[in-house]
């Protein structure tokens, strides 16, 4: 099952947009799909998100 997902707004400069969008577009992903995926490498960078392709022991 896909995790849920939620709609929020938040404000960026106007640079930063223009940089996620041609990032994502280049990437082949949607500006939300990009953003996310960027917001989940760095999440995961902090130790702070499980990273689901890692299997824990058991």
């Amino acid at each position: 099952m896909k995790p849920l997902k939620s709609k929020i707004s938040i404000t960026l400069d106007s640079d930063i947009i223009e940089v996620l969008k041609k990032e994502a577009e280049e990437d082949d992903r949607s500006f939300s799909q990009y953003v996310n995926l960027i917001l989940k490498d760095y999440i995961r960078s902090k130790d702070s998100l499980p990273n689901k392709s890692k299997h824990s022991p058991s």
